[in-house]
């Protein structure tokens, strides 16, 4: 099973602008999947689809998707609104106000969280949200599960986003999955770049961005004294692909660009592709 994950779109950034730049990556984005090799059985949309919150933003959203023929299931981020995210998707289930819900995707369960917190940057999650969470993987604790929210719940060492780790939404949400269920990994979005971390023994992705990426710079950021440092970066958009195989999670990430290829599977290196799946098994 192959599960594309596209994340932090931000449609609505330049508001004026009806083809706007991050609405063309987007494009590029859901052109590549549907069209490309590795076409997924499902896209995953992990929050900040839009920049506002606002309606329009969300028909230009709604109109991206309208000839994509692939399953999508999203949820918000910080930059989002339940309110208008709930009218552009409403077939996406919701409890107690929340967007959280499960889905079957036959050998493999996702349980697609809701971390928002409006008016706020950083994440959020309550005791209702949190109960829900422990109540899911408490009901099929042996069915391998992948956790999906849009707030990664650690430091990444990119300051002026980091949380404090010891945020109470985030110890809720260690609380809930410690030792519970057989979480398989937990993906998410949000900072803008591809990270690989672990969350108690499972793989923690963060998957890079559809709008333009974060800068890597790990330096610690003084708030009293601007540093002229690069914080976003016009970088090409990509996209995670989680591969499940039964057993384990591998993910990759594309990113869309003019790549030329500089070596292709014809008939002079035929035989060493052939040599290489001939290969004795190492001892």
């Amino acid at each position: 099973m192959l599960i594309a994950q596209i994340t932090d779109v931000h449609i609505g950034f330049d508001r004026d602008n009806p083809e706007e730049a991050n609405l063309s990556r987007f494009r590029a984005l859901l052109a590549r999947l549907a069209q490309g090799p590795n076409r997924p059985d499902m896209v995953l949309l992990t929050g900040d689809l839009t920049e506002h919150g606002d309606a329009p933003s969300y028909a230009r959203l709604a109109g991206a998707l309208a000839d994509c023929p692939l399953p999508v299931w999203p949820i918000p981020g910080n930059h989002d609104t339940r309110a208008a995210f709930r009218a552009a998707f409403p077939h996406v289930p919701a409890r107690e106000g929340f967007v959280q819900y499960a889905l079957d995707a036959g050998s493999l369960r996702l349980l697609m969280l809701d971390t928002l917190e409006e008016g706020r940057h950083g994440g959020a999650f309550c005791d209702a949200r949190a109960a829900w969470l422990a109540d899911a993987l408490a009901a099929e604790p042996d069915r391998p599960t992948l956790i999906v929210l849009h707030h990664p719940p650690i430091a990444a060492g990119i300051a002026w986003m980091d949380p404090d780790p010891d945020e109470p939404w985030i110890a809720r949400f260690r609380a809930a999955t410690q030792g519970a269920g057989r979480i398989v990994g937990v993906v998410c979005g949000h900072l803008h770049r591809p990270i690989v971390a672990n969350w108690q023994g499972a793989p923690l992705v963060v998957a890079p961005s559809s709008a333009p990426a974060l800068a890597l710079n790990l330096c610690a950021i003084d708030a009293d004294a601007p540093d002229d440092r690069a914080l976003i970066r016009d970088e090409p958009p990509a996209f995670a692909l989680h591969f499940w195989d039964g057993q384990s999670l591998v993910t990759h990430f594309e990113s869309i660009g003019g790549f030329a290829a500089v070596a292709r599977y014809d008939a002079k290196l035929q035989p060493m592709i052939r040599d290489m799946l001939d290969e004795p098994p190492g001892r």
